[in-house]
């Protein structure tokens, strides 16, 4: 950033231009934008007090132990903020992050942070700034905690917040208070004159437009808020197995719990690399404790997730969800990586010992972490890759899974990775005992494990990988007329890639059992910042100049409806996927379906054949036919969104997409 932006406010520990530093981008005031695209926003946690929240998070077991008063030990209490013996400090935020000469890493005091004495304190004013502007928060101590060890994270989570816990196998479990799942209508992204023609705004679009000034008020609100606090944790990470591509990250957080989330998440620097870090990329600072003001212009309730492209930034108010973190960042990558010919993936990918690499998309139940986590290959990455002109690369450095109803039996390596060092979210846990109980959903639904990709016993580090050679896009429809396995050709690779459908039951309202249609652009709408074509029309060049194939794999119904038919067994799903790496299914003889003219296999190993042809399975040939023409419709209507954007100077690409479609 320029010297006059750097005030005493801001973490900067460095303003000196890397070799590596992205450009910056001129950034001005835009205009208005619209709708937001449908996702899954995880409901508010029924409370009305702190304490009821976290008396919801420990489950009584018989026998108790009475808690004296004034004795005993109290697990997981709010405690004073002063910093204990062993941390790191530097000497306030305005005298040591406002440098603007450094070319390293921050040159850390280490110490007891609370004996003053050791360390002098000058109160400075930046050069840049008059006088009268300096804050009361300016001179005093705030101590930074840089790129803590795990252990250490632990120690200040269990002593200052409260519904930190350490349980039977290790990990951390914390809470994320209210929010439990992301904030998509509070999600803003500045509108000036670059993002404006390069952004996808408008109906369907995750981008809701805020201006430059009202995102400068939330940061200095944010800022101000990280000021006041005693201390702050920074995490310098790294995005991006790839190093000609990897892009450099600060995050500025009040909670431990948030430093070490990240620390999972992101690729961790190793001592030497984080000596020599220099300026980062991009900076977090979640002030996600302290709400923003709802009467703030652009704002909609007391929560704002802020993103910055111009200036490179992202501000959290309002939300403690560490996920907003996760796929903020993805956001951004989905911005910078294509600017550089790369495709950013919102996918899982595995490689096969022979070098074979897959690449999987799906919608939340269709089974993509399952599916991508195999015994027999390597695990490349769970949820974010970029597919570059070297191949393959992960973004991230960690896994975000899924625990509701977690089993050693289904998922064993997930099982396993939850250990010390792992974050575990609104988990139920034995108050005696500590054990979790997966089944639980008392807090929330959206229970979540984050943990470094090397807990799962068979990643792959470095995790990148050569071009894939097979695109699975998955599918659970739950109206059971779609294909267990269809080869696809480019055209219908585009344009199912672009629908990114599942179905699936409403089981939260009682008595519905009739199916709902989710369609999410490019299997994650709610992250990508172009048009989703742009996405598609990367992906097809690709495919095509390595000779890709794309399968479309249905993991959902067979035989009829939810609530008539049944769920294609795990076991001839992991047999098509088996037949798709070892490339069988290239040689077998196909039939084309009608509507959708999907290209289904007559014969897949270990595969009844009478469900690889829908309408075989079902009794009801009427109400198949019915039920495959309902869906059609639904594909129908969701791609009107995109038909008015043409892809290429003549559009040929666009009407080949569209003639790729549901045909009736």
């Amino acid at each position: 950033m320029a010297g006059n932006e750097n005030t005493g406010g801001d973490f900067s520990f460095s303003a000196a231009a890397a070799r590596d530093a992205l450009p910056r981008i001129t950034t001005e005031k835009g205009a208005k934008s619209s709708d937001v695209c449908h996702d899954d926003t995880a409901p508010r946690v029924n409370f009305q007090t702190i304490d009821e929240l976290h008396s919801l998070q420990k489950k009584r077991s018989a026998p108790t132990t009475p808690l004296k008063e004034g004795g005993g030990v109290v697990m997981g209490t709010s405690g004073p903020t002063t910093p204990s013996s062993g941390e790191t400090m530097l000497q306030s935020v305005s005298a040591s992050l406002a440098s603007l000469t450094r070319e390293t890493g921050p040159k850390l005091i280490r110490g007891d942070p609370t004996s003053a004495a050791k360390v002098a304190h000058v109160p400075h004013t930046p050069t840049s700034v008059p006088a009268a502007d300096v804050s009361d928060s300016g001179l005093k101590f705030t101590h930074i905690l840089h790129n803590l060890s795990p252990a250490e994270l632990y120690e200040q989570a269990i002593k200052y917040e409260k519904g930190s816990f350490v349980t039977s196998t290790g990990a951390l479990a914390t809470l994320s208070g209210a929010k439990t799942g992301r904030s998509p209508k509070d999600k803003r992204v500045v509108k000036d004159e670059t993002t404006a023609s390069e952004l996808w705004w408008g109906k369907g679009s995750p981008n809701i437009e805020m201006d430059e000034q009202t995102f400068l008020v939330n940061r200095e609100r944010a800022v101000d808020y990280l000021n006041s606090l005693d201390k702050v944790f920074v995490n310098d990470q790294y995005l991006n197995w790839d190093p000609e591509n990897r892009i450099k990250i600060r995050i500025v957080s009040a909670r431990a719990y948030h430093s070490l989330f990240m620390h999972n998440m992101c690729i961790r620097p190793t001592p030497e690399e984080l000596e020599n870090f220099g300026t980062p990329d991009f900076t977090i600072y979640n002030a996600g404790k302290f709400p923003c003001n709802r009467y703030t212009h652009y704002m909609t309730s007391s929560t704002s997730v802020d993103i910055n492209l111009g200036r490179r930034e992202m501000v959290i108010l309002g939300t403690q969800y560490a996920g907003e973190m996760k796929k903020g960042l993805f956001g951004l990558m989905h911005y910078l990586m294509p600017k550089r010919k790369i495709l950013s993936l919102h996918s899982g990918c595995n490689m096969g010992k022979g070098g074979d690499v897959a690449l999987f998309f799906g919608l939340s139940g269709t089974g993509k972490t399952t599916l991508s986590t195999d015994h027999n290959r390597y695990l490349i990455g769970d949820d974010e890759h970029c597919w570059s002109d070297a191949g393959v690369s992960n973004i991230e450095g960690g896994c975000y899974a899924k625990c509701i109803d977690l089993s050693r039996e289904k998922e064993p390596d997930i099982w396993n990775a939850i250990k010390f060092g792992t974050v575990l979210e609104n988990v139920v846990f034995d108050e005696h005992t500590r054990e979790v109980d997966y089944n639980d959903k008392s807090v929330t639904e959206n229970t979540r494990a984050a943990y470094p990709i090397e807990y799962i016993p068979n990643s792959k580090i470095p995790c990148v990988g050569p071009h894939p050679k097979n695109v699975i896009l998955l599918a659970c429809d739950a109206f059971g007329v779609l294909p267990p396995i269809s080869k696809l050709d480019l055209a219908q690779t585009m344009y199912h890639f672009i629908s990114g459908y599942t179905a699936l039951v409403a089981g939260t309202e009682e008595g519905v059992k009739e199916p709902r249609a989710t369609f999410s652009a490019c299997f994650g709408a709610a992250f990508i910042m172009l048009h989703p074509t742009k996405y598609a029309a990367m992906l097809a060049e690709k495919m095509q100049a390595q000779g890709a194939t794309g399968w479309l794999v249905n993991t959902g119904w067979s035989g009829g409806s939810y609530g008539s038919g049944s769920r294609i067994k795990l076991a001839y799903t992991r047999k098509i996927i088996d037949a798709i790496h070892s490339g069988s299914l290239l040689n077998a003889t196909y039939q084309k379906t009608e509507i959708f003219g999907l290209e289904i296999p007559n014969e897949v190993e270990g595969v009844p054949s009478e469900i690889l042809e829908p309408m075989n399975a079902w009794e009801d040939k009427d109400a198949y036919k019915d039920t495959l023409l309902k869906l059609a419709g639904l594909f129908r209507n969701n791609f009107e969104t995109f038909t008015s954007h043409k892809i290429g100077e003549d559009g040929k690409l666009t009407e080949e997409i569209l003639a790729a479609g549901p045909n009736f």
